[in-house]
């Protein structure tokens, strides 16, 4: 019921929802009452009919609900925001400083205390907060310890504990997850029919998110992504992996702004090399690379053109992201609104 109201293109009215799920109009009319008392719906008024008869009154998800926390905390910046049910963003924070010298615990604690002003702000706006959701730059396990985070300094570190030290967070459910994979479920949700595309996010570090027919690949472990650390120069630079001449010492937010077109080279071969292997015919920039996208996109495309053996015969469309710099932390809160969407039933069972 919730979810045909949610992808409907208009504001279905019950008569239009029973016919579209095949219930009764008894049924439907009865699980609209416990949706709209849930504050998961609203009605809204009809639009003006011309024919004979009253119209009947339209149903849309409720801007005034539940909520999704979506935080983010990268390498040079803490960030949370609230979106409502409808998608809309409604309370936005960000602080800038350097995380690496804080540690993990401290950190976070930081970030709890902008979660917690962006909570009550929510709250004092009418809505209800459902959950948070964290983006880190690392790999996170399902349980959401952050077994490694290596732009950040952090090993092992579990997250969740640690945010919910903050006393306005203690009554939440938390999730963690890869920055690149929230970033890239956000540009989902406004990525205008693309079903199937490579999300690169450009930090300090370069993660990508890779969807496949609107479902996110997360390899075997949930571990898949790390483009930052694909070799793209065997004899380059020393990287904080270990390795050598890895993406992300050509083209991280930090080496970008010196050798532009140098970046642009290096994300070509790296982007090519995942073209070749995966077929994706979509590739979205995001992060720190959405305001130089302009400048990079012809040295990137360049280099797609000269290694992608099928570029002749369908070329990679190569999109700045939709929703910029803020696509993890927007991912993030849309990982809360998805789960109450997808089981209404929980919701209004809460205590």
């Amino acid at each position: 019921m919730l979810r045909t109201v949610a992808n409907s293109t208009d504001q279905p009215s019950r008569a239009a929802v029973a016919a579209a799920t095949g219930l009764t109009r008894a049924t439907v009319s009865a699980l609209v009452d416990d949706l709209i008392a849930g504050g998961l719906l609203t009605e809204v008024a009809p639009a003006p009919r011309t024919g004979a008869g009253r119209p009947a009154a339209g149903l849309a998800l409720t801007s005034a609900g539940p909520a999704g926390l979506g935080l983010e905390i990268n390498v040079d910046y803490l960030a949370a925001c609230v979106v409502d049910l409808t998608g809309a963003l409604r309370q936005r924070f960000v602080e800038h400083a350097d995380q690496r010298p804080a540690g993990a615990a401290q950190a976070l604690a930081a970030l709890g205390r902008l979660a917690a002003r962006a909570r009550l702000a929510a709250e004092a706006d009418g809505l209800i907060v459902a959950g948070a959701a964290l983006a880190v730059p690392g790999l996170v396990t399902g349980d959401g310890l952050v077994r490694v985070a290596p732009n950040l300094g952090w090993q092992d570190v579990d997250a969740p504990a640690l945010l919910r030290a903050t006393p306005e967070l203690a009554d939440l459910p938390v999730t963690v997850d890869n920055e690149a994979n929230l970033a890239a479920l956000g540009e989902l949700r406004v990525a205008g029919g693309d079903p199937t595309f490579l999300y690169v996010s450009g930090e300090v570090g370069i993660g990508a998110g890779l969807v496949l027919g609107g479902d996110l690949y997360r390899g075997v472990r949930g571990w898949s992504g790390e483009i930052g650390h694909v070799t793209v120069f065997p004899d380059g630079r020393a990287c904080r992996c270990g390795a050598h001449g890895c993406l992300e010492q050509y083209a991280g937010q930090e080496a970008l702004p010196g050798d532009e077109a140098l970046a642009a080279r290096a994300l070509g071969i790296a982007l090519a090399a995942v073209v070749n292997l995966l077929d994706v015919p979509v590739i979205v920039l995001g992060g720190a690379y959405a305001p130089y996208f302009g400048r990079l996109r012809e040295g990137i495309e360049a280099e797609l053109e000269r290694r992608v053996l099928t570029s002749a015969l369908a070329p990679v469309t190569l999109r700045v992201a939709a929703l910029g710099a803020d696509a993890a932390m927007r991912g993030a809160a849309d990982t809360v609104i998805r789960a109450v969407r997808d089981d209404p039933a929980a919701w209004l069972r809460r205590p």
